[in-house]
Formats: C-alpha cells, structure tokens, sequence
C-alpha cells in the first residue's frame, strides 16, 4: 500500500454511504412519507420506493462488502450477509408483506396478524443490519 491510501478506505466509502442511506431512510424518508401524504397515498408510494431500497442497498452493500474482504475477510463477510439481506427482504419478505396487507385490506382478519408478524421481521432484519454495517463502519474507519 502507498502511504496516503488504505485498502480499509476503499471500503469505508461505500459502507459510510451504505449507513447513512439506511438510516436517512428508516429515520427521516419514511416517517416523513406517512406524516406528510394521506395514508393510502403514503403506503403505495413506500410500496413503490421499497424494491429500489432493497436493490440499492444490496449492490452498495454487496461493494462494500467485496471491497472489504481485501482489507478484513470478517467485514467483508459482514457486508455480503448485510447484501443477502437486502435481497432477501426484496423477493421474499416484501411480497409477502404486500401480499398479506393486500388481504387484510380486502378484509382478511387472520391475514392482519401475518402483515403485522412480516412488518415486524422485515423492520428487525433492517435494524440488525443497520447495526451489522455500523459496527463494520467503526472497524473499517479505525483501520483506515
């Protein structure tokens, strides 16, 4: 390595960004959505904005994550499980989750429980990986 650059710098970039851009949108985005826009407005559009969070989210992690691995495997690993994740939520949680409040808007009692259970998992897996990439954030910029 050359004395002014790191390979840890290569990575702390996308992984800052990553960071910030989860918690912009879990903290202001999309609370201001439901506190600005009628409900029924404010939950199509966030139907609409999800699939390019989880998109966007898992290419800047799955960066993050390849560009770790050359400066610590464990981080680098980190961001790929964090990458998964986004992919996960993307084709698995989410359309269950539209799925089932679809139901429970057409008046599917049982289907509110299975919305209010998918809502939960999908906003406990963004916490942990908000603190996943938070930790390797701290580790990354240490190093760099």
């Amino acid at each position: 390595m050359t004395d002014w650059i790191s390979l840890p710098l290569f990575a702390l970039l996308p992984t800052a960004a990553l960071f910030g851009g989860m918690l912009f949108f879990a903290g202001v985005f999309a609370p201001l959505v439901f506190m600005k826009l009628p409900f029924e407005v404010a939950s199509g559009f966030i139907r609409k904005v999800f699939p390019a969070y989880y998109a966007a989210g898992a290419v800047v992690a799955g960066l993050a994550g390849l560009l770790a691995l050359g400066a610590e495997w464990r981080d680098g690993a980190v961001l790929l499980f964090v990458a998964a994740g986004f992919l996960f939520a993307r084709q698995g949680i989410m359309p269950a989750v539209n799925r089932t409040r679809d139901a429970e808007l057409a008046g599917d009692k049982a289907a509110g429980q299975r919305f209010a259970a998918l809502h939960r998992a999908s906003v406990v897996l963004n916490a942990v990986q908000l603190l996943a990439v938070l930790v390797v954030l701290v580790r990354l910029a240490l190093r760099a």
